[in-house]
């Protein structure tokens, strides 16, 4: 258990910061003695006496009686109720709704995929449909409404958080300036955050993936889309325009010198997306008069594949795309020098190419730090939005005495 930094300010505020730090640690704990909360929040035993009693009494932990002894008096355990309620990560993608309902220490209750093909995408359409999932999900799992406590959305846009507005999502109807937090309160009684998905995505990497306990890395995204999530001092880098990340929109001069634009793609992200592979691979046949290969092997990862076992064209096409994607990481090494990058989408985490890629590191002198693959694959956005759901959590759970 580690040990906590208290704050100092007037007695109100004194208690409520003494509070959150032991409900917070715990839940991180899981099971613990007052004695270990002593040792580890710095707090007199009398205090912390106080504050179980207060803590006991909202519900939230509840005593287990006698511990094991080591020797001396047995210590009276206490756990935290992580039954008391729930916290739902939703992400929304081009073509499903992914769902996953944790309690409150973070254990998964259920996981669920609804594809979107055939239904309307728009804003209310979406909102409609998670209204109802959260319904059968709390019926499935015997929760009461008021027990969510955190709904937290991903979105392939770029956000303002503060807000709860989503900028734009070309893939789906109707989605330029959505005020979806507003939306969805109005569907929940419970907090509700929104966030970009590949923000959340480096959350969940640090939370339970490649990435755990790291303060200061980058997840480069490359799949349909091409993003970057930027964690530094263990928190997410927005930017003052929220587009901190965007790196599909970077202007390479190999790929093209055009300005950016908010509503349409960037050209890396063209350049590097799987229709951007297949269209390569197809250009190249036809520019050596072949025969185009059929579908099955024109799927960006067959072809890096093909590039594994020795096929020619294919692992030309695979250097090209390595060279770029070093770029990259060279430029964010040099920006922001953080302890790790790993790459992570359908693209990034292929073996094939984090092999290619390193190997261009490997020619740096200086700067570029470790890269490694993501370990979370396509669940990684919903644990991301787990772990902002249960760092919000103590002050749902505790107020501020002032609010």
């Amino acid at each position: 258990m580690k040990r906590e930094r208290n704050q100092v300010g007037r007695p109100s505020l004194l208690r409520h910061t003494n509070a959150l730090t032991l409900l917070h640690l715990l839940r991180e704990s899981g099971t613990c003695s007052r004695a270990d909360l002593v040792r580890a929040s710095g707090l007199s035993a009398p205090t912390v006496t106080k504050i179980v009693a207060d803590l006991v009494d909202a519900n939230l932990i509840k005593p287990l009686g006698e511990g094991e002894s080591s020797g001396g008096r047995p210590p009276n355990m206490l756990s935290f109720k992580a039954d008391r309620g729930c916290i739902l990560g939703v992400q929304i993608t081009a073509h499903s709704l992914i769902f996953l309902l944790v309690d409150l220490s973070g254990t998964s209750l259920e996981i669920t995929h609804h594809p979107l093909a055939g239904i309307r995408t728009t804003p209310e359409a979406i909102c409609q449909k998670i209204g109802e999932e959260i319904r059968h999900l709390l019926t499935r799992h015997k929760k009461a409404r008021k027990q969510l406590l955190a709904l937290v959305v991903a979105v392939p846009a770029i956000t303002n958080v503060d807000e709860g507005t989503v900028v734009s999502i070309s893939t789906l109807e109707n989605w330029r300036n959505v005020p979806l937090r507003s939306m969805l309160s109005n569907v929940v009684d419970c907090l509700v955050l929104v966030e970009n998905d590949t923000n959340l995505g480096a959350a969940g990497e640090r939370f339970k993936g490649a990435a755990h306990a790291e303060d200061d890395f980058v997840l480069i995204n490359i799949g349909a889309n091409v993003s970057a999530g930027i964690l530094l001092n263990g928190h997410i880098h927005h930017g003052s325009q929220w587009s901190a990340g965007e790196i599909g929109y970077l202007r390479l001069p190999s790929i093209s010198g055009k300005p950016p634009s908010l509503y349409e793609f960037g050209d890396l992200e063209y350049f590097l997306s799987p229709a951007g592979i297949r269209n390569s691979w197809h250009e190249t046949a036809m520019h050596r008069k072949e025969v185009a290969p059929a579908a099955d092997l024109t799927a960006s990862l067959h072809i890096f594949d093909k590039a594994t076992s020795g096929d020619a064209r294919a692992l030309a096409l695979l250097e090209e795309r390595a060279e770029i994607v070093s770029d990259i990481i060279v430029n964010l090494s040099l920006i922001l020098n953080p302890a790790l990058i790993l790459l992570g989408g359908e693209i990034g985490s292929h073996p094939a190419l984090l092999r290619s890629v390193q190997k261009h590191l490997d020619r740096c002198e200086f700067a570029v730090t470790r890269v490694a693959a993501a370990a979370l694959g396509p669940e990684a956005v919903v644990w991301g939005a787990i772990a902002i759901g249960l760092d919000a959590i103590p002050l749902v759970l505790l107020p501020h005495p002032t609010a």
